[in-house]
């Protein structure tokens, strides 16, 4: 009979991991990594784009500025929301993208190997400068770094550079581009984007924070707005850059990122703090430009149909991504809307083996 023996201690560091965790939850859950490694196997994974040329009506020598960010899980994502605007541009060639990532495992080379004659640039975003500043969030993907780099565009990019768009990874454009560049921003205002006022605003934010007292809590930091602050989705925004740096709009939302630090008074990632600083204020752009909420809630991801009316834009903002649901076998209908951009090459489902 063989000898009963203990089971195995866990090693000290494990042990000391585990009453981390347990006395100091929220600093733990903040520092949480994320893979952003993008292997260059991906070079063949993705199948190369057509080439798209301008049309004989372009004309105008201005540049339309388009930034967004790369990762290993939105890559796919990104290289789909690319390819639509290409798609439906009239003038491909007077797009300028603006890729934002946190690793550059040679990047370049993936993102030219797909779109040969894209004009692009690639700034690496030091997570560095925001880890400290992120809480625990609904939902562990909003607490990626790479979420936060919409607020550091103005830091990264060539000051030279006065206006962008910037826009999510998990997004497809079914019109043309330069009729969202085109959107005045007037000026007063710092942002435009898509506006929802019909949206329970106060829903964004805790009970701590509208029953707070002082100027920094609750209806006060409204105040003084242009207008009733209305809830805007941070995916798609037309960003005058001028305007940003001179007010010093990205130390604005690190104020109040440290604010949710100390006093919990929101439980999404990214977006509240720009609710706080910029709602009230925010240019309104046609609603056909963001169809968000194609990815169902922040907790289920249950599938959603399209609002009615034009749409120009389909986000699949919340917790369902389409090419995850595409490789599962279980998209939802408006999955197959973005389908038609999906350059990545899915292995065929193996044969099945019949036994005689």
């Amino acid at each position: 009979m063989a000898a009963s023996s203990s089971p195995p201690r866990p090693p000290p560091l494990l042990l000391l991991l585990a009453v981390l965790i347990v006395l100091f939850p929220s600093s733990i859950a903040a520092a949480r990594s994320f893979p952003s490694h993008i292997s260059t196997s991906m070079l063949s994974s993705f199948s190369e784009a057509p080439h798209f040329r301008n049309s004989d009506a372009c004309s105008s020598d201005e540049v339309v500025h388009i930034a967004m960010t790369l990762d290993s899980h939105y890559l796919r994502g990104s290289i789909a929301a690319i390819h639509s605007i290409l798609k439906h541009t009239s003038c491909p060639e007077d797009l300028h993208f603006h890729l934002i990532v946190s690793v550059d495992d040679d990047l370049h080379s993936i993102v030219r190997s797909i779109f040969p004659s894209l004009r692009f640039q690639i700034y690496q975003f030091n997570e560095a400068r925001v880890r400290g500043l992120i809480s625990p969030s609904i939902r562990e993907a909003l607490e990626n770094p790479l979420n936060y780099a919409r607020a550091y565009i103005a830091d990264l990019i060539d000051p030279r550079i006065r206006r962008v768009i910037y826009l999510d990874s998990d997004v497809v454009v079914v019109d043309d581009i330069r009729r969202l560049w085109d959107t005045p921003v007037r000026s007063s205002s710092v942002i435009a984007a898509p506006e929802y006022c019909h949206a329970n605003f106060t829903r964004y934010f805790t009970a701590a924070f509208w029953e707070g007292s002082g100027a920094g809590a609750g209806a006060k930091v409204f105040e003084g707005r242009r207008r009733k602050p209305c809830y805007f989705n941070t995916g798609v925004m037309v960003m005058d850059l001028v305007r940003w740096r001179e007010g010093g709009y990205r130390r604005r939302v690190e104020a109040w990122m440290r604010v949710q630090r100390g006093k919990r008074i929101y439980e999404l990632g990214s977006l509240p703090p720009f609710l706080l600083v910029f709602a009230g204020d925010v240019e309104g752009v046609d609603h056909r430009w963001n169809q968000h909420g194609l990815g169902g809630d922040n907790e289920t991801g249950r599938c959603r149909a399209l609002h009615p009316g034009p749409v120009s834009l389909l986000h699949w903002s919340g917790r369902g991504k389409p090419w995850d649901r595409l490789d599962a076998g279980e998209p939802c209908p408006v999955d197959h809307l973005w389908e038609p951009y999906d350059l990545f090459r899915r292995s065929p489902a193996p044969s099945a083996t019949v036994a005689w």
